[in-house]
């Protein structure tokens, strides 16, 4: 089958199975084999081989989220989100410049800074809401680096752009467009983490983003319970650079976290579309809550991201939301542990709602505010969550 022929929704249900054939299983099956059999001269794109470059359990997965994502590459399935970053940012040679947000993941700037502190990139940060800074800034590393349109190095790529949209914990919204326009102008290589949109709200290729990845754990798996990544692209050059990161790196997923993460995926369109509706009700209200400073939420026409969003969204606005809360860091914590539906833990995109306080993290930036709450929305009844946030909210009224 073949996303063509059905909608998103659809085709995250229906792609990545066995062949309409009699007898033939419903679901792929799960294959527990370290190597396989050959006798011929080994051809490394076609062979399996051994189980570090290829397994059968994986294959499923990549075609839903490469088509899902627009990608005319097949997918590249990884044991986590940052083995999946890793893919990309690592392909980076020395003297290479690495353009990242003020606000991101912070696992995937602390491994810029890994590579900044040893002396193999600049990391250079910048402000995704100010496309004309982005831009300049795009201009400057492209100069230093002496990158052209038409021979860039995809396998090695001496000017890189890491982008999110929505970004994390703050929800800033850039214009995607138009800095993947300006970056393949230049000769820069853009890269797009969709965690928290997921392919079926927004699709960075159609942007112009030479790859974009997924920590497949979050709302492709859905679940909280296995760690995946996804990397997809429709260059050539970069498929087989991160192909071959993977396969002399290791960082392969394992059948069962596979055949768990597909078995996630096929829920997704209905998980997100609840849990998105979820967040937009919510963050109406705690716009409303004395308690609340601020609400960051794509969805909000308030926010100063909302008609970017409007434009590089589909069907909702993601499920993730931030609030600032009228307290310091005791109060916010305070709110956190009165929580009794809401759980309390890092990670998002599962089915239940988490909420966490970012500024616990030590090395979260100082312009996240203390007494910020990241919540993840999921699909529970909305009155419930948030009766049970006013309550909690109580701890500092």
């Amino acid at each position: 089958m073949t996303s063509e022929r059905f909608s998103a929704d659809t085709f995250v249900v229906s792609g990545g199975r066995p062949a309409h054939e009699h007898d033939a299983p419903v679901n792929p099956p799960i294959i527990l084999s370290s190597t396989y059999r050959g006798t011929d001269t080994v051809d490394t794109v076609n062979d399996r081989v051994y189980a570090r470059f290829a397994n059968d359990t994986w294959e499923g997965m990549e075609e839903v989220v490469a088509r899902l994502e627009g990608a005319t590459q097949p997918g590249l399935l990884f044991p986590s989100g940052m083995a999946a970053v890793a893919s990309v940012i690592d392909l980076v040679p020395v003297g290479s410049v690495i353009l990242v947000p003020k606000h991101a993941y912070m696992a995937s700037v602390t491994m810029c800074k890994d590579l900044e502190r040893r002396g193999i990139a600049e990391v250079v940060r910048y402000d995704l809401e100010d496309t004309a800074s982005v831009i300049a800034a795009l201009e400057d590393a492209a100069a230093r680096t002496g990158v052209t349109p038409g021979t860039v190095d995809y396998a090695a790529p001496k000017a890189l752009i890491w982008i999110e949209s929505p970004t994390n914990p703050m929800l800033e919204v850039g214009d995607v467009p138009a800095i993947c326009a300006a970056a393949k102008r230049l000769g820069v290589v853009s890269a797009v983490d969709n965690t928290f949109s997921t392919p079926l709200v927004q699709r960075p290729l159609s942007f112009g983003a030479d790859v974009v990845v997924h920590s497949a754990t979050k709302f492709l798996a859905g679940h909280s319970d296995v760690l995946l990544g996804v990397s997809v692209t429709s260059n050539e050059a970069l498929y087989q650079a991160m192909l071959h990161h993977r396969i002399t790196n290791g960082a392969i997923a394992g059948p069962m976290e596979a055949w768990l993460g597909l078995r996630g995926l096929r829920t997704l369109a209905v998980r997100v579309e609840r849990s998105m509706a979820n967040a937009q009700v919510l963050a109406e209200r705690l716009g409303e809550h004395p308690a609340v400073v601020q609400v960051r939420y794509p969805g909000l026409p308030t926010d100063k991201g909302h008609e970017l969003a409007k434009k590089q969204m589909t069907g909702g606005f993601g499920a993730v939301l931030c609030v600032v809360l009228n307290t310091d860091a005791a109060g916010a914590q305070r709110v956190v542990e009165a929580l009794k539906l809401w759980t309390p833990a890092t990670s998002l995109g599962g089915v239940e709602s988490l909420v966490e306080r970012r500024r616990r993290h030590g090395n979260e930036p100082d312009s996240i505010p203390e007494s910020l709450l990241r919540l993840s929305v999921g699909i529970e009844n909305v009155d419930d969550l948030y009766d049970d946030l006013v309550n909690a909210l109580k701890e500092i009224a």
